[in-house]
Formats: C-alpha cells, structure tokens, sequence
C-alpha cells in the first residue's frame, strides 16, 4: 500500500511539474493559438471567440490585433487537409491539421 502512495504521489507531482501535460486537449490547442480561456460566452474586445477551453465549460479568445486572425477574418475558408487549395491564405482554423485556403 505504501508503494500504491508513493507512486500515487510521484504522478500527481510530475502531471503538476510538466507544463500542458494535465490540460484537456481543447485548452492545448486554444493555448497553442496563443488564445485566452474566458469563464464568459462572449469574448471581450478585441478578442475573437475561437473554440472552447476546459472540456468545453469555457470560451477559448484570441486577440484581434494581432497576428493571429482567424481564417474567415482573411476572407478564407477553412478546409481539411485533403483537399487541395489554388491559393493559401494566412489565417487560423479550428481544427490545427486544416488549412486556410482563399480558393478551392
């Protein structure tokens, strides 16, 4: 029983001394796009809604005035990573493998 606490403890200290590494998978990607979870629905200005953080219980924000502007804010559409884009267009898409493309 000793060990089962040991080991117990050695995994909670290690999920708290690795950054990221106890996050849910929608605050990572959020965090990844250099957004802001917010506890509210809506995002203050001049953020953007982007997604969800915390197992969906709040808004992932990205800031507006930065580099960082979403696909359809470009004038883009976001597409999944089969198909094939004319031309690519800088811009962020909910779901990192797909890609922002300005034609089809």
């Amino acid at each position: 029983m000793k060990l089962f606490s040991c080991l117990m403890a050695l995994l909670f200290f290690l999920l708290e001394a690795l950054p990221g590494l106890g996050l849910p998978k929608d605050t990572l990607r959020c965090v990844g796009y250099h957004g802001f979870c917010f506890h509210s629905k809506s995002c203050p200005e001049p953020f953007a809604a982007f997604g969800t953080c915390s197992r969906r219980q709040k808004t992932c924000c990205i800031d507006t005035t930065s580099n960082f502007h979403t696909c359809q804010d470009e004038g883009g559409h976001c597409v999944p990573p089969e198909i094939k884009c004319l031309q690519q267009q800088v811009g962020l898409c909910p779901h990192t493998e797909w890609k922002c493309c300005t034609e089809l």
